[in-house]
């Protein structure tokens, strides 16, 4: 990806980015033949289209490409797959903001998951913008790629132990420290409720946990979802219903690669990544309907439903991230279908309990083109997680609010004080747009980096 962005190239062919409106005084800047032909093929810059303008010789002497206002980021995100292979260079080169966007966006555009299948042909290459901020696009471009293919990688490929080795990759890469708590080991630590969900897969559970920066710095605690395959369980899925069940660790990857971006920049904070890594399978020991289990905070929980294991797996690591009472928790999840219905593909569900957290979160990713939407944590809606036999119930019996319900069984295991926000993500594209391909997906990973960075590093 950063390496179809150069430092030069004496022959790159100028490239104008250029809005619909904008167009009149983009072209009077060109020369009369230049103009005669945009006329000659009807160039309009409606957003997504491009003109290829020869020079006297046959060449390629420019090239325009229609944006729309407000859009930079997506801009030129189909054009490294699109226009003819060789170097480009902006021109008029752009400001910060937008020179940033447009070199991440490019960054974006050249991803492919190659593991398995080849690329058909090289992509164009961009000279870096003047005044692009090249720490800033390499650091997310890198982080959104290793969410990318964390997800794309099917779950033979991606279990428990594949997902704690690239953490442990990844705290070797920025002398982070990585523990991985194992099967059994999780009960003796006391993380009953990961090792149930895990304990019936041939690959056992694991604990990740992730440690960096200075523990006198504000502490910063990041949990990713890490169901690495969900069958459902003994409350098996259909088999339309399983078949995008690799990305059900989608949250993991996603906090993985926002920890990435974290930790290159440097940002002023102790981070802590917890990643409970499962697999939920069918065996003669798979957890139960009606089965009640014991959690790390001590409440009882009865099974409503095997295949609403992901809040289970978070609660235990939830409880561990609360009890060292950090500034910020976070965790992300591809938890609910109910959020899907409600929000569709493109927009993940937050939920706050901290009314100023849940409002700085959303302006970031106004800002940074990489939407939330904030759904209400209904307390009326608690009553129906009530079991007559245990302290909650993991799933309503109810087909109403079912993303709402999620969030308030997480919320049991926080403390009121703590400011915590849940993501119900669905981390994936289901098609290809411009600079975002069909297959795993960073969601909101450019919305928390920014919030995270303003709040906790200013100047990075």
């Amino acid at each position: 990806m950063l390496s179809q962005l150069v430092a030069a190239a004496p022959d790159a062919v100028p490239l104008t980015a250029v809005s619909a409106e904008g167009l009149s005084a983009a072209a009077a800047e060109l020369d009369e033949t230049a103009r005669r032909w945009l006329a000659a093929i009807a160039f309009t810059a409606d957003a997504g289209k491009t003109a290829l303008v020869p020079d006297a010789r046959g060449g390629l002497a420019r090239v325009l490409a229609g944006i729309a206002p407000g859009e930079e980021l997506w801009a030129l995100a189909g054009l490294p797959d699109s226009l003819p292979e060789g170097s480009y260079r902006l021109d008029p080169e752009p400001d910060a903001a937008t020179a940033t966007s447009m070199a991440l966006g490019w960054a974006l555009g050249c991803y492919a998951f190659t593991r398995y299948k080849p690329r058909a042909r090289g992509t164009a290459r961009l000279v870096w913008p003047q005044q692009a901020d090249r720490g800033l696009v390499e650091r997310l471009a890198t982080g959104i790629a290793l969410a990318r293919d964390l997800i794309n990688t099917p779950a033979e490929h991606m279990g428990p132990a594949e997902l704690a080795g690239a953490a442990e990759e990844l705290a070797a890469r920025h002398g982070a420290r990585c523990r991985v708590i194992t099967g059994d080991e999780l009960l003796t630590e006391n993380y009953p409720m990961i090792h149930a969900v895990g304990r019936a897969s041939t690959r056992a559970p694991r604990l990740i946990d992730l440690v960096w920066g200075d523990e006198s710095l504000p502490k910063v605690t990041l949990i990713g979802k890490g169901v690495c395959f969900d069958s459902g369980g003994l409350d098996l899925k259909t088999a339309g219903g399983m078949r995008l069940m690799k990305k059900d660790m989608g949250g993991a990857a996603t906090v993985l690669g926002l920890a990435s971006a974290v930790m290159a920049a440097e940002l002023p904070l102790r981070l802590r990544v917890l990643v409970p890594a499962v697999e939920n399978s069918v065996a003669g020991n798979a957890f139960r309907p009606l089965d009640i289990l014991p959690t790390r905070k001590g409440i009882t929980v009865e099974i409503g439903n095997t295949d609403a294991e992901g809040r289970l797996i978070l609660a235990d690591a939830l409880t561990e991230a609360d009890s060292e009472k950090p500034a910020l928790l976070l965790d992300m999840a591809t938890l609910t279908g109910a959020a899907r219905v409600a929000l569709g593909p493109e927009l993940p569900a937050l939920f706050c309990h901290d009314d100023e957290l849940a409002g700085d979160l959303l302006r970031a990713g106004a800002e940074q083109r990489d939407p939330l939407w904030r759904l209400p944590l209904w307390k009326p809606y608690r009553r129906l997680l009530a079991s007559n036999v245990a302290e909650i119930a993991n799933a309503s019996e109810s087909s109403f609010a079912g993303a709402v319900t999620a969030a308030l069984f997480l919320q049991e295991f926080v403390g009121k004080e703590t400011p915590w926000a849940h993501i119900d993500t669905y981390a994936w594209n289901a098609n290809t747009r411009p600079g975002r391909p069909e297959g795993g997906e960073a969601l909101a990973l450019r919305a928390l980096y920014a919030h995270l960075a303003g709040r906790f590093g200013a100047g990075h």
